[in-house]
């Protein structure tokens, strides 16, 4: 065996010997969309009265929420369409608060909201009617859908 095999060998059993590196992709499944969409949705949707207001430093501050939801509800390359679509709503809303349009506020909201179909995230749950969650660790936990039917 010569130099070059000898260190060839060497080579490929230290690559071997080496742990694996880590390649995560994150972890996607539809509790994990699920709860990104509650989640960051009834933080947006919550910008109603804000919006219509027309307090731009309100719907700014939740910045945050807009690019989470995009990001957590949209995962994979099946949803990039609507990804694309709901990141086009989010710089059309920020388009107008850096403009200070509050009419183009208004309807690139509703449009946004329209479009990821998150209108019906705020409404409150009826504890007389049904359940909103079962246990501490379910993400509904101290909001609006947070009921538990007792009797």
């Amino acid at each position: 065996m010569d130099r070059r095999a000898a260190m060839g060998a060497i080579g490929a059993a230290a690559v071997v010997a080496l742990p694996q590196m880590a390649s995560a992709d994150g972890a996607v499944s539809k509790s994990t969309v699920q709860r990104a969409r509650f989640t960051y949705g009834v933080r947006i949707v919550d910008l109603k009265s804000a919006v219509a207001a027309g307090d731009f430093g309100a719907v700014a501050a939740e910045k945050n929420a807009f690019i989470l939801f995009n990001s957590g509800a949209f995962p994979g390359a099946k949803n990039k369409p609507a990804k694309a679509s709901a990141i086009a709503g989010t710089n059309a809303i920020f388009s107008a608060i850096r403009s200070k349009d509050k009419g183009a506020l208004k309807s690139a909201y509703d449009a946004y909201v329209a479009d990821t179909g998150i209108a019906s995230l705020g409404a409150e749950v009826d504890s007389a009617k049904g359940q909103g969650y079962s246990g501490d660790f379910d993400y509904r936990v101290r909001t609006k859908q947070a009921a538990i039917y007792v009797r």
